[in-house]
């Protein structure tokens, strides 16, 4: 198994009334320089205080590429290690995505290469997939062509030029929070506190330096500069210009973040119901609504076309809650009359109806398409919520994952550890209970004369900004559904982070504040907003910096001889062609290091693969040898490599180890002590994975082993013959 070790040595259109009024009400409040750039203040005050601004920003991002390039580089001594112990410390699917990055660089020619990547027939034995279709690696796709045309390989390896690009990608990543924090507060201080606070986090906010490839660290840079430019476009003072300006961006950076995670559509099916929100309750206007959700649909669809045409895209619930949002509001134009309890009626009853069409869309669709390849994710959400069977092996073996299940308490501990936390939390509350105000004030009857129709949209505003809205349900929800499913954590720190400088560096905490000890003065609210974000970066430099020195001191290297030993014998001693049988984690290194045929692999958007993937890991389930070698012979394994870490695996409870998934799947009572289920029985043969090890003619007529060290057995599969047949030759055996 792959560890760590301390080293030993070397080796445009018209403004409406409201507009003009939000625009006139920010005019009044608005002293600082970002917004007075956006109105064409070019004063030298405003030039100098914006440059220091971006400099800032561009240095906590450089700050942070380096930070965790370092820790990469120390962890595992990439410098200095052999490059198949650089392959294997891409685990599991990182593995799988940088091996195409290898391909394409390996290949004659640009065209031949893609030509590899369309008609692939080496990433699952006995099929010819359209890898672009299937996977989203146009990221290694486009680096392994940069890096072809640009004069870069006397200079710097394949390797390195793919991860300094990742990590540059952090970068971007931190000058995008960075930017959010400072349109919502109108203080570069609240970007410079965003920043220091996303490095302090990192275990919480980022995990780019051990999963370097990742999909999420490629899409979550592009998700916050979306974020960004949704947060401008927001903003009343725009132009005509700076808001087509604002639209193109966002849809660019959705399009980047589409292109580069599989899970997109549910990450934007979160941010679709945001938008939606917003316009029940009158937050946003009818055009910024429309535009938002075009932005996404017309996202997708690129992506759609991008990915020949990818029909796990049209058949997702994104696309349909917005077709479904856009055609009810059409039906529904007197959505937004009457009284209070009327509007809240109203709402109720458009909200169900959106729903029920949704759902309906989305049926109807899949239906047509025939598509399946995303209910693996729907059967784990029933699982995870109690709402269906829990006995469903896909399912099962995200539920049994520690990254799937609910937020640690720990983790809370140590976003306060660095006081990030703390200003988070009434920061979110002050602003739920402004929201509350605003929304209960706009769905109220408006007056019928022109004057308090103004007067009641310059209480809105007063009351809250679109803006702050949008960004105050983004942290709640993603808050929320981090809360639910861990992994999903990484999307809200980073924005909260964000959320918390800009409580602390803007104008709604400390108002309020203030008020309550009477001491509520222009001059003293600019002095506290700027004053205690600097006193907190003192103080977090003081805490934090000492223990960031002792991190970066901390020299480890990589240390797997085991997997090394396999990779090594792999590549020499089988056949090119062979195909290889195993695990999905595994099969990712193999496919990367030595090329090799594989039977399946991690990425699980695919019905038919999850179906071959449960059928293959029954070599590790109760089944007889003639079972398991018809399985293998199905999908055309030569190979299959089995691990001791699974076949005894200890890390998960009873009933989530894998060899209980399978046990369970199969109808038949799991290993050691503990309570079964009442319908489950005996199996009729041994744990096939144990049993192959004794060497018995039922295994030796079918397998034979041809290498083993402490952590892998590989078995050879034989062809059936007749007993009367001679016996092939075998491969060589390591012992």
């Amino acid at each position: 198994m792959t560890s760590l070790r301390q080293r030993k040595g070397s080796r445009g259109k018209e403004a409406s009334p409201a507009a003009e009024v939000q625009s006139q009400q920010a005019n009044c409040c608005t002293h600082h320089h970002p917004d007075q750039i956006l109105q064409g203040d070019w004063s030298w005050g405003a030039i100098i205080w914006t440059s220091i601004g971006w400099s800032v920003s561009v240095g906590l991002g450089l700050l942070c590429s380096i930070y965790v390039a370092t820790l990469h580089e120390n962890d595992l001594w990439f410098s200095n290690i052999k490059e198949v112990e650089r392959e294997i410390s891409f685990r599991t699917e990182c593995g799988l995505y940088y091996s195409y990055y290898k391909q394409m660089l390996q290949a004659p020619s640009i065209q031949e290469g893609l030509s590899e990547l369309i008609h692939d027939n080496l990433t699952e034995s006995k099929r010819t997939i359209n890898l672009f279709q299937r996977m989203n690696i146009y990221q290694e796709v486009f680096l392994s062509i940069l890096y072809r045309l640009l004069p870069l390989q006397a200079y710097l390896e394949p390797v390195y030029f793919y991860i300094y690009t990742v990590f540059s990608l952090q970068a971007v990543y931190v000058i995008a929070l960075y930017l959010t924090a400072w349109l919502l507060a109108g203080s570069w201080l609240a970007g410079t506190l965003t920043g220091v606070w996303y490095i302090l986090n990192r275990v919480d906010t980022t995990r780019v330096e051990f999963t370097i490839s990742l999909r999420e660290n490629w899409s979550l840079p592009f998700f916050a500069l979306q974020v960004t430019a949704i947060t401008c476009y927001l903003r009343p003072q725009l132009s005509a210009l700076q808001q087509k300006v604002m639209v193109w961006l966002m849809y660019v950076t959705t399009c980047c973040f589409c292109l580069t995670w599989q899970f997109n559509q549910f990450i934007l099916l979160v941010q679709a119901l945001i938008v939606y929100i917003l316009d029940c309750v009158d937050i946003l206007t009818t055009t910024q609504v429309t535009t938002l959700y075009l932005v996404q649909v017309s996202g997708l669809l690129s992506v759609w076309l991008l990915q020949f045409c990818n029909s796990m895209i049209l058949g997702s619930l994104v696309l349909s809650f917005i077709v479904a949002a856009l055609f009810i509001r059409h039906c529904q134009p007197a959505l937004k009359t009457g009284g209070l309890l009327v509007r809240l009626a109203k709402v109720l009853l458009h909200s169900v109806l959106v729903l029920l069409l949704t759902f309906i869309i989305n049926s109807l669709t899949k239906k047509a398409l025939q598509l399946r390849s995303d209910e693996h994710i729907f059967k784990f959400i029933k699982a995870k919520f109690a709402l269906g069977p829990t006995r469903d092996f896909d399912a099962s073996l995200y539920l049994c994952e520690e990254a799937f299940g609910l937020l640690p308490l720990d983790t809370l501990e140590r976003l306060a550890s660095t006081l990030l936390f703390y200003p988070y939390i009434p920061t979110v509350l002050l602003l739920s209970g402004m929201l509350a105000v605003a929304v209960l004030q706009n769905l109220r009857p408006k007056g019928g004369s022109e004057e308090e129709k103004r007067g009641a949209a310059e209480g809105q505003v007063e009351a809250f900004r679109p803006d702050v809205a949008y960004n105050l349900l983004h942290t709640v929800l993603y808050g929320l559904l981090a809360f639910s499913t861990m992994r999903m954590k990484y999307i809200w720190t980073g924005h909260m982070c964000a959320v918390a400088a800009y409580g602390v560096c803007g104008t709604e905490l400390w108002t309020l504040i203030l008020k309550a000890v009477r001491c509520n003065t222009r001059v003293l609210l600019r002095f506290v907003r700027y004053a205690v974000p600097v006193l907190m970066i003192g103080w977090l430099y003081y805490k934090f910096w000492p223990k960031l020195m002792e991190e970066l001191s901390e020299l480890r290297e990589f240390y797997d001889p085991d997997t090394v030993e396999l990779m090594t014998w792999i590549s020499t001693k089988t056949p090119k062609q062979a195909v290889f049988a195993g695990s999905m984690q595994l099969l990712a290194g193999i496919k990367l290091c030595t090329g090799r045929v594989l039977t399946n692999h991690p990425h699980y958007e695919d019905k038919d693969l999850r179906e071959r993937t449960r059928q293959v890991y029954q070599v590790y389930a109760r089944r007889s040898p003639e079972e398991v070698h018809d399985i293998l012979r199905a999908v055309g394994a030569d190979y299959v490599v089995l691990e001791n870490s699974i076949c005894y695996e200890r890390r998960h409870r009873r009933g989530c180890r894998l060899r209980d998934l399978l046990d369970l799947a199969n109808g038949h009572i799991m290993d050691g002590p503990g309570e079964n289920e009442p319908d489950l029985v005996p199996a009729s043969h041994p744990r096939f994975c144990e049993a192959i090890k004794m060497d018995t003619a039922a295994y030796t007529s079918l397998f034979t082993r041809t290498f083993q060290n402490k952590t892998f057995h590989v078995y050879w599969l034989k062809k059936k013959r007749k007993k009367s047949a001679k016996t092939s030759p075998e491969p060589g055996v390591k012992q």
